[in-house]
């Protein structure tokens, strides 16, 4: 399989957790303890990704210079583009309860777009790079997929839990997943194609915006939303995730 399909793939398999979490909220009801514990996961695995795998390559590819201007560029652009959709609506779109009262509140009022367009902010950087981590030819990277999925499953389960309290019909909430996650496909290739033949430096700086953008991510929304439910036990939880990817990156993946 050539580099760019094997890039839609990947992209398509870390962006279906978002289908699988609105399928999981449509046909049955979990605890809230148990939807933030994924979420507290899919943070630690997010955070070693974005320091071994992510930040790691980028600095081994550009240097120092690439990678810091890159990984502020990252955070500053999330940051902005974040606060945008969270005024429309989508503050709480990674709220992990299963509630659709507690979870979406936003979504009562009309806002399925501006949650349906954060999902996508926050999974275009992830979406990307699955992609860059393909362009060297060593296959792509086991840990980076595992973290865009485990970070996408409570979005979409918590996420779609509020819709169908708002009323949304499955076709709306399938139809919105199902399209973020053909979108999170076409950026992993986009990514592929654009970098095929691009500088180290370019490519670190890439990297780094990706990884910016991430931990912004994480700490703006994944995190609080996490801490929420699990309380005293979420920060043990992620340790749980960021080592289990640590020792995945370490041994081949």
């Amino acid at each position: 399989m050539t580099g760019i399909w094997a890039a839609g793939l990947w992209g398509l398999v870390g962006g279906s957790a978002l289908i699988l979490g609105a399928a999981i909220a449509w046909f049955a009801t979990l605890p809230q303890r148990l939807i933030a514990s994924i979420m507290a996961i899919g943070s630690g695995v997010l955070i070693s990704a974005v320091a071994f795998d992510l930040m790691d390559e980028a600095f081994k590819r550009g240097g120092f210079d690439s990678t810091a201007l890159g990984f502020l560029s990252g955070a500053a652009v999330y940051t902005a583009a974040n606060i945008i959709v969270s005024r429309r609506g989508a503050r709480h779109r990674k709220r992990s309860g299963s509630n659709p009262n507690e979870s979406q509140p936003d979504a009562q009022s009309g806002s399925g777009a501006a949650i349906a367009i954060g999902a996508l902010l926050d999974g275009i950087p992830e979406s990307v790079v699955i992609g860059v981590s393909l362009v060297s030819g060593t296959g792509v990277s086991t840990v980076t997929v595992a973290a865009v999925f485990l970070s996408n499953v409570p979005e979409g389960l918590s996420s779609a839990a509020g819709m169908k309290g708002a009323g949304r019909s499955a076709r709306y909430i399938f139809g919105v997943w199902g399209g973020i996650a053909v979108a999170s496909a076409i950026a992993a290739m986009i990514g592929n194609i654009a970098l095929a033949n691009a500088s180290p430096d370019l490519i670190a700086a890439v990297t780094a915006i990706a990884a910016g953008a991430i931990l912004s991510m994480l700490v703006d929304t994944m995190i609080p939303e996490a801490t929420e439910s699990t309380h005293d036990y979420s920060g043990l939880i992620a340790v749980i995730g960021f080592l289990g990817a640590f020792v995945l990156s370490k041994s081949g993946g």
